[in-house]
């Protein structure tokens, strides 16, 4: 699986990198974040508390002009939410616990670059989820049958470049997401859908 998943990444690189040269500019980034990850209801509702973790991935983003470009991630982006119950068989009672729900998002957005020397970029646009792990965090009991394989839903960020050379930028953003679907293989009641915001920095290449 992950030399498969390397070999797509890998690929699309190429890609992307051969069609810029003939058609724009390409950027490939690498970011890191901490997320403030949690679930809400369809109506907004949010019964659960926010579960603190992190997130990690790579960039490629394709420059139609110096203000518009499409840019694509691979993230490994660790979600869930904190002080939920689970089920204890072994003592026959419900303990308290954290959800750890890791999943591989792929985001694709439009990327808009603003502000006199295009420093400022706006980006939005859907992803895709798909579910790596799921764990609760005291029992350490696998929970992943519990959960859908796919997430689907919007992404939305807005972030600030600093140059350090005609080929290297440094950046920091603030990025969320908001899920469309239930999270839950079999859920009887309200839809329960994810939800987080991060905040990531990273060094972005001009290829």
């Amino acid at each position: 699986m992950k030399k498969q998943v390397s070999l797509v990444v890998l690929s699309l690189i190429a890609f992307l990198k051969v069609n810029a040269q003939d058609n724009g500019e390409f950027e490939f980034g690498i970011q890191s974040g901490l997320n403030l990850a949690n679930v809400s209801t369809i109506d907004g509702q949010d019964n659960a508390n926010t579960r603190i973790s992190f997130n990690t991935g790579i960039s490629g983003e394709y420059y139609f002009s110096d203000r518009w470009g499409l840019k694509g991630k691979l993230i490994y982006d660790s979600k869930g939410w904190a002080d939920g119950f689970i089920n204890d068989e072994e003592n026959n009672n419900f303990t308290a616990t954290n959800f750890k729900l890791n999943y591989l998002s792929i985001p694709i957005m439009a990327n808009w670059h603003f502000g006199s020397n295009r420093n400022w970029y706006l980006n939005f646009g859907p992803y895709l989820g798909l579910l790596i792990s799921a764990k609760d965090s005291e029992l350490g009991i696998d929970v992943k049958e519990a959960f859908k394989s796919t997430d689907l839903g919007l992404a939305l960020g807005i972030g600030y470049k600093f140059r350090i050379n005609n080929n290297t930028q440094l950046f920091f953003e603030f990025d969320g997401q908001s899920g469309f679907v239930d999270i839950f293989e079999e859920n009887l009641g309200e839809t329960v859908r994810n939800t987080r915001s991060s905040l990531n920095f990273g060094v972005l290449f001009g290829l």
